[in-house]
């Protein structure tokens, strides 16, 4: 709900406010974020606004570093970080940015080539304009009364004749009162990403950055901000995601005066963007998510929030199939012969869907040559694609495909034919890795080469499912097409090519399911989520560490869009051998498959396997539904455990690991969030019955287990 009257600004979410108001000299000031106020309050609001606000009658160019403004002005008395810089034509880039008009629109707006939240109840847009050039900024506020999510973004004007030049664009700024706050970011490399670390705020800037292209393994583009007293089940805490998949900044900043101001979108470092007179630029969203019931509070409406309103509704809630990936399988090394008994054996597992990884195209038998070329090698599959479909159709299962649209081999006829359409500066020499070259999707022709050859391919196959890959990131951040003072508009121009593809593609081939992939987790946000119902998590599959890179994805990312796969052991990532079962468990925490030769399973794995795959058709609706509670975390204890809860509480699912053997760890308990507490449930496994209070307040003595032994409980509300 959004309260309005061009002086005072009130707006609603289901457990928050947030308040703003234009002082007597013509500049937005916030006054409140946080747990819900009412219209009563403005009056004392706004007498501590007055406080820190600039008055006529002061030098108010020096005091707005005091003042909770919604937009950082530049070079003009506020030395906090700006939240946009704007060069003129001379060189200038001061500003100074006033109230000017105010609207209400109904729903949530559409932002053209860009991931943008699909609904909401009303977005109030204020503009602002600069005292000393000619533009103008739009600030958006989507609200709904059934979330605690505040969508932001800012559309920035040039309203003027001359170019004006955006060195900063960033999307939103946010403050918070004084007070002691940590800071819960999601860090990380290559197989190990989203690691959660928390940390006091120092004085100061604290930033959250990728220079990479994309979001990254490194640090992902969400941020908590937790009071002091903020735990998994209980406190206040605000959570700040960009809808965004390329180079990004977050940034908190800490002054004196004792507010915190929160702000950022994509990454200023190496950016510029020349905005033509009449031209606008939007920003992409931001969510900003309140909670006072802890961490788990936050997530969860994190959770509803992207399977609501962003992730596409054509495939957020339907089952997801059940793959066999072959790529740990066979790797380059296969021929339909080598591939026709995985086929064979899935379909007697209850597996649904067979996706054929990379090496199926061009001369590609290795990372050195092949990417680009787009057609069936049929030296290695001499049958095609058809032969290989036809297999899976005569086994009742449906077939997939890898592909990697953004690369290409300088071995491949792509380069031989376009070398220029490869990202790289004449002269001096690229940066390789995994022996390839990012294609320059700032270019339309080059995005419409890839659209048209993938789509080809998916139109003259019967084909399902596409895994989508991005296995290195840019480097040189140049393109021949763009003139040296646009070259900053680069890693922008680069991510809307992206966009552009993505969208085409699924435009074009509504019912293919598109799973996302970074070499594993290096392109997991919310804005490929628009495009990618569910994104492969990390390369590594091994079963304990895949506890924390699960658990850390699961404070912003909901279960549904996490693909967690069964892979062989020794892991051929950490040659950590861990039990079948407990392989399956934790994959059974998301989007469930697998990763292994099926027909090189000993019999026991194979009626592992099948009732692997029968329970996760039990539980697969509170995957793709549930409300999350996170238990044990593998961070702090010998024990993962998390637990997922229908929304009627009728039902419930929970997944254990103890890590290791220790002398005298027995006798722990599990506490079980989220039950109705009035209601007797029974526990399938343990052949035990208990009120939802009891669960909760007794707990549940934990199995006595070994190294990396897992436990999994099914429970149903009796009463």
């Amino acid at each position: 709900m959004i309260e309005a009257n061009g002086k005072n600004f009130l707006m609603h979410g289901k457990k928050y406010s947030y308040a703003l108001r234009v002082t007597e000299t013509g500049f937005l000031q916030q006054l409140h974020y946080g747990g819900r106020v009412t219209e009563a309050d403005l009056k004392y609001l706004i007498e501590i606004g007055e406080t820190t606000a600039p008055h006529a009658d002061m030098n108010m160019d020096m005091a707005f570093d005091r003042m909770l403004s919604e937009y950082g002005f530049y070079g003009r008395g506020d030395y906090r970080e700006p939240t946009g810089i704007f060069e003129r034509k001379d060189g200038a880039s001061m500003s100074r940015l006033r109230y000017q008009s105010y609207r209400v629109e109904k729903g949530a707006p559409k932002i053209a080539g860009m991931p943008h939240v699909r609904k909401g109840d009303e977005t109030l847009v204020i503009t602002l304009k600069d005292d000393f050039s000619d533009i103008a900024v739009d600030l958006y506020y989507t609200v709904s009364d059934d979330t605690n999510v505040l969508v932001r973004n800012a559309v920035i004007r040039n309203t003027g004749a001359e170019p004006i030049m955006l060195k900063r664009a960033f999307s939103f700024r946010a403050q918070l009162p004084n007070g002691k706050y940590n800071m819960l970011r999601l860090a990380g490399t290559w197989g190990q990403e989203r690691n959660p670390e928390i940390a006091p705020i120092a004085h100061g800037v604290t930033r959250l950055q990728s220079l990479m292209g994309c979001t990254s393994h490194n640090t992902n583009c969400f941020m908590g901000i937790l009071k002091e007293n903020c735990t998994e089940e209980s406190g206040e805490c605000v959570g700040v995601q960009l809808m965004y998949s390329g180079s990004y900044a977050l940034t908190a900043e800490w002054c004196k005066n004792g507010a915190l101001t929160l702000q950022g979108g994509i990454c200023d470092t190496g950016f510029g963007w020349e905005l033509a007179g009449g031209e606008e630029f939007v920003t992409p969203q931001a969510l900003l998510t309140y909670s006072n019931e802890g961490l788990g509070g936050m997530s969860r409406g994190i959770h509803d929030f992207l399977r609501e309103r962003v992730i596409n509704p054509a495939h957020v809630y339907k089952r997801r199939p059940i793959v066999v990936n072959n790529w740990e399988a066979t790797y380059f090394d296969f021929t339909e012969e080598k591939l026709y008994p995985i086929i064979d054996e899935a379909s007697k597992l209850g597996i649904d869907t067979f996706v054929l990884d990379d090496g199926w195209f061009g001369k590609r038998d290795s990372d050195w040559s092949g990417l680009g070329d787009w057609t069936v090698n049929e030296k290695k599959l001499k049958g095609g694609l058809k032969a290989l479909i036809d297999r899976c159709k005569k086994n009742g299962l449906k077939f997939g495909l890898w592909f990697e649209p953004e690369m290409v081999n300088e071995d491949s006829e792509l380069y031989r034919a376009h070398p220029d359409w490869a990202i790289r500066k004449e002269g001096v020499e690229p940066c390789r890795s995994r022996q390839q070259l990012v294609l320059d999707f700032t270019r339309k022709e080059v995005v419409d080469h890839i659209y048209g050859v993938v789509s080809k391919v998916l139109k003259e196959n019967e084909i399902s499912y596409v895994k989508w890959d991005m296995n290195r990131n840019i480097s040189e951040v140049y393109s021949a097409a763009l003139p040296a003072h646009r070259q900053g508009e680069f890693m922008h121009r680069y991510i809307l090519g992206v966009y552009d593809l993505a969208q085409r593609l699924m435009s074009a081939f509504p019912n293919v399911f598109f799973e996302g992939c970074a070499s594993g987790g290096g392109r997991f946000d919310a804005g490929m989520l628009y495009y990618f119902p569910q994104i492969w998590t990390s390369d590594d599959t091994d079963g304990y560490e895949r506890t924390k890179i699960q658990w850390g994805t699961s404070l912003c990312y909901p279960l549904s869009s996490m693909s967690c796969h069964v892979s062989v052991c020794p892991n051929h990532q950490t040659q950590r051998i861990t039990p079948f079962d407990t392989r399956g468990n934790i994959a059974s925490l998301g989007a469930f498959g697998y990763e292994l030769d099926l027909s090189k399973m000993t019999d026991e794995e194979k009626a592992l396997t099948k009732k692997q795959v029968e329970s996760y058709k039990r539980t697969d609706e509170l995957i793709l539904k549930g409300d999350l509670y996170r238990l044990k975390s593998p961070y702090e204890k010998n024990y993962f455990c998390e637990m997922v809860v229908s929304k009627d509480k009728s039902e419930a699912y929970v997944v254990g690991e103890r890590i290791h053997g220790i002398p005298c760890d027995y006798n722990q308990y599990v506490y079980l969030s989220g039950l109705d507490e009035s209601a007797v449930y029974e526990i399938e496994e343990l052949k035990i019955e208990a009120s939802g209070k009891a669960l909760y307040n007794a707990g549940l003595l934990l199995p006595k287990l070994s190294d990396f032994s897992s436990w999994r409980w099914h429970l149903k509300r009796k009463s």
